[in-house]
């Protein structure tokens, strides 16, 4: 059959079975954009390039699918880059599409020229400048079996506008041959086993599972680790979600800001099973006393990270889920209760708290209450900032995969699209947005796209009138000069909602909060809350830089 490249690319994305496109147009994609005139693929138009990129990272987080963006070159492609690597970073599986000039004016500086993969190239898993129109076909099939095996990640695939234009002799590939690429999924079974020896021996366990858990969508697998072995789970920020919040194995967040009895039994666990997570800083503080006394199994899909940050004892490569398979029928169940009586002493000890002072809307209290409504249920996503700490310490997650936010990168801006995206993908289910007043409104023209998807998003900004967690910084390591944090002008957002056509609520009181809410979150359609929140107030507890999990304070 012959066809053009663009409408080649068309076909190929419908036989991958894509369902949404986020994008923009522009010059250079005017053929593809001509091209699925004709496809039942929905395309979602944003207002921004990053808005694009961002609601197909929510979308991939909430569906499990990889997600698609078109953009055209220069400006298009550029606005993409903090999105991919945002997606690079929290390891989800993208392919984007960007517009190039013909390709006898690539390197001339033409108008609209940049070079994206070059650009991009630290910051995807792979990406490709299609030269053989011939070629896109094989192309598209490897970007997305790249993007979506092994550790998940963005690929790109730049297309010359004359490579679009070319007619081909159109046939998509069956299978992938890829030299050089072949994830291990499933683990060595010598390691497995002596990791089964060691959790059988061990008397002070702790398991530390990070978003690998719910890029592998193993839950299941992790809470049956948890209940045979009888032993506490500890999230990273990545990683919230993956594990009940209401469990009585579950012990919270560790890290910076991490539960204080977290951060305990880790330093004074002696043996820690790592799952799908990269000991990142933020979890680690001073790595010389981290976790001291304790052997190290480390199970991971990427064999670049173990052993990284952290000395292992038993590496394990694979795939988290297929591991813990085949791990739990070797195990012993276990009843000693100790080690988790010790625990719960620290958690009695140390628990999360804030002053609830009537006379303020503290930001803590509107996420106590959001789950108090949902019940741990919704899917939540967040911007970056105190509000996503507060999100992390205070929602107790029920629903695997329930956590929508920057990580790696923390990307002011991510919140609202991403959740759009998350919407897009799970169009009968209840997603909340919860951000602050700063990340807001770097994306905040993607309102214009929620009315237009007909969304029924639900966005609570805690609005303290400063960049929260900048400003806490400034108070811990700058002696309380605070520059640059103040915003001395907001728009009213109630009013800017309802100017979209978005129904508006303020709340300044734990009364209003406690009245209107419920009322918010039950609106048919999408509903923006402004609640007006302390500008005091912090994040706590805190690990200062260069100290001890195990040391942290409040601020």
């Amino acid at each position: 059959m012959e066809i053009t490249a663009a409408q080649a690319l068309v076909q190929c994305l419908e036989k991958e079975q894509v369902e949404v496109i986020f994008g923009y147009p522009g010059g250079a994609t005017l053929p593809v954009y001509d091209a699925l005139y004709d496809s039942t693929i929905r395309h979602v138009l944003v207002r921004h390039e990053q808005g694009a990129v961002h609601a197909a990272d929510g979308y991939a987080r909430a569906t499990g699918r990889v997600g698609v963006v078109m953009a055209t070159s220069g400006p298009g492609a550029t606005n993409l880059v903090t999105g991919i690597a945002n997606a690079y970073m929290d390891s989800i599986p993208l392919v984007l599409f960007t517009g190039q000039v013909p390709t006898n004016q690539v390197g001339t500086d033409a108008f609209q020229e940049v070079d994206i993969t070059g650009i991009t190239m630290p910051i995807t898993k792979h990406n490709y400048l299609v030269k053989d129109a011939a070629q896109l076909p094989r192309i598209i099939k490897n970007a997305f079996h790249i993007a979506s095996t092994g550790r998940p990640g963005p690929v790109l695939i730049d297309l010359p506008k004359d490579v679009a234009q070319t007619v081909i002799n159109f046939q998509y590939p069956q299978t992938v041959q890829l030299r050089g690429y072949k994830p291990t999924f499933r683990g060595h079974p010598n390691q497995i086993a002596e990791a089964a020896r060691l959790i059988d021996r061990a008397e002070r366990p702790v398991i530390y599972a990070g978003g690998g858990i719910l890029g592998s969508r193993s839950s299941a697998e992790l809470l049956a680790l948890a209940e045979t072995i009888n032993a506490p789970v500890t999230n990273t920020f990545m990683g919230l979600s993956s594990f009940p919040g209401d469990h009585p194995l579950f012990l919270g967040m560790l890290g910076l800001h991490g539960k204080r009895s977290a951060n305990l039994a880790v330093t004074n666990c002696d043996l820690l099973i790592a799952l799908g997570a990269r000991f990142d800083d933020r979890v680690t503080g001073k790595i010389a006393e981290f976790a001291p006394q304790a052997g190290v199994i480390h199970v991971d899909i990427d064999p670049a990270e173990i052993g990284k940050n952290i000395p292992v004892h038993v590496p394990i490569v694979g795939d988290v889920k297929q591991v813990l398979q085949e791990l739990l029928p070797r195990l012993k169940k276990r009843t000693d209760t100790r080690w988790l009586e010790r625990i719960q002493a620290w958690q009695k000890e140390y628990p999360l708290t804030y002053d609830a002072d009537r006379g303020e809307l503290k930001p803590q209290y509107v996420v106590e209450k959001l789950d108090e409504i949902t019940r741990g249920n919704a899917m939540v996503a967040t911007d970056v900032g105190q509000h996503q700490m507060w999100v992390a310490q205070y929602y107790r997650f029920k629903r695997a995969g329930g956590l929508i936010s920057s990580g790696g990168l923390g990307t002011m801006g991510f919140g609202l699209p991403a959740a759009m995206g998350a919407q897009i993908g799970l169009p009968g289910e209840q997603v909340i947005l919860v951000v602050g007043d700063g990340g807001f409104q770097m994306t905040m023209q993607e309102l214009a796209t929620i009315v237009e998807q007909q969304l029924p998003l639900k966005i609570i900004i805690l609005n303290n009138f400063v960049l929260g967690m900048v400003r806490q910084l400034q108070k811990v390591y700058c002696g309380g000069r605070y520059m640059a944090v103040d915003f001395k002008f907001h728009p009213d957002f109630e009013t800017l909602a309802r100017s979209y056509g978005i129904k508006g609520y303020t709340m300044r009181t734990r009364e209003e909060v406690d009245a209107l809410l419920p009322q918010a979150l039950a609106e048919p359609g999408a509903v923006l809350i402004n609640c007006l929140v302390s500008a005091e107030e912090n994040v706590n507890p805190m690990v200062l830089a260069g100290k001890s999990i195990s040391e942290a304070i409040d601020c």
